[in-house]
């Protein structure tokens, strides 16, 4: 190598290397939270350290802040470049669905300050990356009216985006008057207590008639003939329903193109997913409740799904995600990602999708939400092309929080607030205080 193509790749080293920071004398010295208020809340995690670089991730939208709080006694004074050991001493902590929120959302965090560190992308760490861009699929917004024709239009709203997967969502709620009486819980309004704004999406043994059935197929192909022949189309939300109505509606809509039927029972029920699963021709998908590979497995295992979903900030984090999806790989199952949170969740979503062989398409859930892509700078330019998502090679996670947009959209509280209160462990009440 001449001496100048030697001087300009030690050049090029050099400006990718944060010159600033010790990787082998890094230490916590802090971990805070802010929520935003959006669709969904956006809890995003900043981790903070000695040498003033910091990282940040995002807990589950609907977790809450002592979630992610939690374990800061523990990350002070830790190096945040040893992401796994720190991973695995807190992840026995977590659980599934809102649960893993805390432990997904400071590994985030974790890979993207050693990303900043480094100068790598995070998908660097997972692997590398086995594409470029990344396919996105939209969920989207029910009609006020869900007649055939509502779906229909809401449905091409999102084709005209660029979108070129699109979901939307047929629940049993929308199905009055297509159940017998007495089994579908009333609307519930929007003030009630979260417990039964739940129950109000129906009740367990719920039943769909073969009238009910008729109105789903009346709805998917008044979708079907709006959006063409050439666009998948998937659905979410159906339950709570049976093994039963499952696979009366995965049988009643061959034939329309589906790319899959989301959630159709609860992920815990491995063998519910199995026999639908077996019994219906359009694919099933499942996954985004899960946590950890360990809570997944017999999912993938035992054949309960046809693609698998795990949702970035529930299963574990970026890693954990990567270790989910070439699991399921090695067992004939794609991997698609859920995602409904911010730029920040996004983004990391980004970085895992490229490093999956096995990735079919990552949701975008913010399409309606007019300040999202404001919540932080660096994102790709132009940010959706033919329905894809250009991957960046800047460090981290590569993007920036924009301050000023955040705290227009706070929730409650300031703009990452101390939280002194969370240097030392929380005690029991059972535990004898001096």
């Amino acid at each position: 190598m001449s001496e100048n193509r030697a001087n300009d790749a030690m050049e090029r080293v050099e400006r990718a290397a944060n010159t600033a920071s010790r990787p082998s004398e890094l230490k916590i010295t802090d971990l805070r939270v802010t929520r935003i208020k959006a669709s969904y809340d956006y809890i995003l995690v900043r981790i903070d350290t000695n040498q003033g670089v910091y990282g940040i991730g995002e807990s589950h939208e609907s977790s809450h802040i002592e979630n992610v709080l939690q374990y800061k006694s523990f990350l002070l004074g830790q190096n945040p470049c040893n992401v796994d050991m720190l991973f695995k001493a807190i992840k026995p902590f977590g659980n599934w669905g809102t649960e893993g929120g805390g432990v997904s959302g400071i590994e985030i965090a974790l890979w993207d300050l050693v990303g900043r560190v480094y100068g790598v992308p995070c998908y660097q760490f997972l692997g590398g990356k086995y594409r470029d861009t990344v396919r996105l699929y939209a969920d989207t917004p029910s009609p006020d009216e869900p007649t055939p024709e509502g779906y229909a239009r809401r449905v091409v709203e999102r084709k005209d985006q660029g979108i070129t997967i699109i979901k939307f969502d047929v629940g049993i709620q929308v199905m009055k008057g297509y159940v017998p009486d007495g089994l579908l819980a009333e609307p519930a309004p929007t003030d009630y207590p979260l417990s039964k704004r739940f129950a109000a999406r129906g009740l367990p043994g719920s039943q769909l008639t073969d009238k009910g059935v008729e109105r789903y197929v009346e709805i998917v192909s008044a979708v079907r003939s709006a959006v063409g022949p050439t666009i998948p189309l998937a659905i979410d939300h159906f339950g709570p329903i049976s093994v039963k109505d499952a696979i009366k509606i995965g049988k009643a809509l061959d034939g329309y193109g589906m790319a899959w039927l989301e959630d159709m029972l609860p992920v815990y029920d491995w063998r519910g997913n199995r026999e639908v699963t077996r019994n219906i021709p359009v694919p099933t998908l499942n996954g985004e409740q899960g946590y950890l590979l360990a809570g997944l497995k017999k999912l993938i295992k035992k054949g309960g799904v046809d693609i698998l979903q795990p949702d970035l900030v529930t299963v574990g984090g970026m890693a954990e995600t990567k270790r989910v999806a070439d699991y399921a790989e090695e067992r004939g199952i794609p991997t698609v990602l859920h995602c409904a949170g911010s730029p920040v969740m996004f983004m990391a979503n980004i970085h895992c999708a490229a490093a999956i062989r096995s990735f079919v398409a990552q949701e975008i859930h913010s399409l309606d939400i007019p300040f999202w892509r404001d919540l932080v700078t660096g994102l790709p330019e132009p940010f959706i092309e033919d329905g894809y998502v250009r991957i960046p090679d800047k460090p981290g996670l590569g993007i920036e929080l924009n301050e000023e947009v955040i705290k227009e959209h706070l929730r409650s509280g300031g703009y990452f607030d101390p939280t002194d209160e969370w240097n030392q462990p929380k005690l029991g009440w059972w535990i004898p205080r001096d």
